[in-house]
């Protein structure tokens, strides 16, 4: 087990670690709820499992997301998310949005270059990671993804044009009066 799940753990019986409901349980349902709120605000959300078994999984839960969800089930292609510029064409960068607002990994470890590309470019991340594995590696989704990042980004720009205008019609006004 690695010393840095130790927190995670209950403790270790015949080899097999056992999980400590206590602790991860809220950490599960705290992600839940960022898949839900990216999910209600039309974010998309990359479900990454590029292991046979987890294959049919994560497109299983792409599916169910409908547009708004994607998969990796093969190999992630380094450069998807830093290099988008010469993976797509100059059409797709300018059409679609090609950066997700969400990442969720059911085998991190091997997908280390993905979540570093993740990283640089500021996306959450969500992770399921073995009692083997150092659960710091996943970025904690404390904010919930880039799409309301977008919004409050707007929502500041709405403010400060309201007061350009203001003061606009105020100097309008003073400039009237003079």
């Amino acid at each position: 087990m690695n010393t840095n799940f130790t927190p995670y753990a209950y403790g270790v019986r015949a080899g097999i670690t056992v999980i400590d409901l206590d602790t991860t349980l809220p950490l599960l349902r705290r992600a839940a709820q960022v898949v839900r709120a990216i999910a209600a605000k039309d974010g998309s959300i990359v479900f990454v499992g590029t292991r046979p078994d987890l294959r049919s999984t994560v497109r299983k839960a792409a599916e169910r997301l409908e547009g708004q969800g994607y998969h990796v089930g093969e190999k992630w292609l380094p450069g998807t998310l830093t290099n988008r510029l010469s993976m797509y064409s100059s059409d797709v960068n300018k059409e679609r949005r090609v950066i997700p607002d969400l990442v969720i990994f059911l085998n991190p470890v091997a997908n280390m270059h993905a979540i570093r590309e993740c990283a640089i470019e500021h996306i959450p991340t969500i992770g399921i990671v073995d009692s083997n594995v150092d659960p710091r590696i996943v970025i904690v989704a404390g904010r919930e993804g880039v799409a309301l990042k977008r919004e409050e980004e707007q929502r500041i720009k709405g403010k400060a044009r309201a007061a350009a205008k203001f003061l606009q019609r105020a100097r309008e006004q003073a400039d009237v009066s003079l």
